[in-house]
């Protein structure tokens, strides 16, 4: 139908004409093709791209989710380079938006912060929070380096949201792990901790943040002073620092020094504290001119690093693995509970109360093959574990699909599992990120399982809603 651009894809895309194998690539996905791995209708297909095509504005809103596959990464290149070919970004509200922080770089002093000068041309150790069940139970190898011995966790839950969380939890119960947690609650992680050492709150310290969904630059001042022995992050890090020998200037600047030294000079920080906001000064149509960015400011259809972007299949299904699908038919997908963010605020009452207890959506088609009626306890299972919830039948949830709604904690679920129980830690094609939407399982009625789920005020209330309190060495 040539519903192309070809103005701006002469201006500003390297590889448009095909002479990078783009086009041969799109004609072997005729909408049937698509309709079927997609499960729609191939009308759908064509109509959908019949609106893009001929309709504007045109705008794309991906969100965290669709990247939670093995092929996560080459999906959000194809999705990406859509606007392109049909000349979106010309336009004020064209285009396309998952994450507004890389226009932060422009102002961030990223250097000046993570001082890698200081490391003299070597390259840290890191590992792969993705990977944290596995790594935890390594042993030291010539491939992995030496064995972990002394975590320090902070602003994460990883027992809670970690992919396969029964290795997480055999990790950090490691009897020769020296595990240290900087928190504000008494989380899943901080259970299995050596010390819990009480964070400052957002309330309590000097902060400055940009945002993935806005173009404002903030800054957080402390409304009332640390409760009780809490420290921020940063003053441990200062104190840890001194004791381990290091003498550079650096490793003692104070929190202010820290804000200051966080944005270059295009933000007047003394401007920012007085107005307590700074507006990235960005175009109403920042790609109508190419300028993307890359080496030559063009977009890559054929990347150097990745090649020419195409289907990736799941690590998991039916297309995939169909030998693993048919003992685990089910695909399932994890997605936040509307009332919790990931593993964050399932310790308010007030919110679990609106969310109730665990759950797992499922069509109805679905439910009435398995016999499963809605409101009941059911269990999903897979190679790598059990997790034991209530169902809810719904439209919500495709057939063939289940949605496992989370991260509760834990220690809250019906078996003191959650939802990660199921999920794999294979990563996607591109950033070595986590697949959690990339998970196959089965789901049979457990009605007699078990003994009922604990009441949360029960496992809380000793606990109380308010900071962590320092706890002596588990025995």
């Amino acid at each position: 139908n040539d519903w192309l651009d070809h103005d701006y894809l002469a201006r500003h895309v390297d590889g448009w004409d095909g002479s990078d194998g783009l086009k041969e690539r799109a004609l072997q996905w005729p909408p049937e093709r698509v309709a079927q791995v997609c499960g729609i209708i191939a009308n759908e297909v064509r109509g959908l791209a019949r609106d893009y095509g001929t309709l504007g504005p045109a705008a794309i809103r991906l969100n965290y989710g669709m990247q939670r596959v093995h092929g996560g990464g080459n999906a959000v290149r194809l999705v990406a380079m859509l606007p392109c070919l049909v000349g979106a970004w010309r336009q004020r509200a064209g285009g396309m938006l998952l994450s507004s922080s890389g226009w932060f770089k422009s102002i961030r002093n990223d250097a000046a912060l993570q001082r890698s000068d200081l490391l003299a041309g070597r390259t840290p150790r890191t590992i792969n929070m993705s990977t944290i069940g596995d790594d935890l139970l390594r042993e030291t190898s010539a491939a992995f380096g030496p064995k972990i011995e002394a975590p320090i966790v902070y602003n994460s839950n990883p027992v809670a949201v970690a992919p396969e969380s029964g290795k997480v939890v055999q990790g950090f119960a490691r009897a020769d792990l020296f595990t240290v947690v900087l928190e504000h609650f008494m989380t899943d992680t901080a259970d299995l901790a050596d010390y819990v050492l009480p964070a400052t709150t957002q309330l309590e310290h000097l902060d400055v943040h940009t945002s993935y969904g806005h173009t404002w630059a903030l800054i957080n001042e402390p409304a009332i002073a640390p409760l009780g022995e809490a420290k921020p992050n940063t003053q441990v890090f200062r104190e840890l620092a001194a004791r381990m020998g290091f003498t550079e200037p650096c490793f003692a600047d104070d929190d202010e020094t820290l804000a200051r030294t966080a944005f270059n000079a295009t933000v007047d920080f003394d401007a920012l504290r007085a107005q307590g906001w700074f507006k990235l000064p960005l175009p109403d149509a920042p790609f109508a001119d190419g300028g993307f960015p890359t080496a030559s400011g063009r977009c890559i259809v054929n990347s150097a690093a990745h090649g020419l972007p195409d289907f990736v299949p799941n690590h998991e299904s039916a297309q995939s693995t169909p030998e693993l699908a048919r003992s685990y038919p089910l695909a399932m997908i994890s997605p936040p509970a509307r009332n919790f963010l990931n593993s964050s605020f399932v310790n308010v009452k007030s919110l679990r109360d609106i969310e109730g207890e665990p759950l797992l959506e499922m069509h109805a088609d679905d439910a009435q093959a398995r016999g499963i009626a809605s409101g009941g306890m059911v269990r999903a299972f897979n190679d790598r574990g059990s997790y034991r919830c209530k169902v809810m039948v719904s439209a919500r949830a495709r057939p063939g699909v289940v949605n496992g709604l989370g991260v509760w904690w834990r220690k809250l679920g019906p078996d003191g599992t959650n939802v990660n129980e199921l999920t794999h830690q294979k990563l996607t094609d591109i950033g070595r990120a986590p697949s959690f939407y990339d998970c196959l399982v089965e789901v049979v009625g457990a009605p007699g399982d078990g003994v009922p789920p604990p009441r949360a005020e029960e496992v809380l209330g000793r606990l109380g809603s308010g900071p962590a309190v320092a706890e002596p060495p588990v025995a």
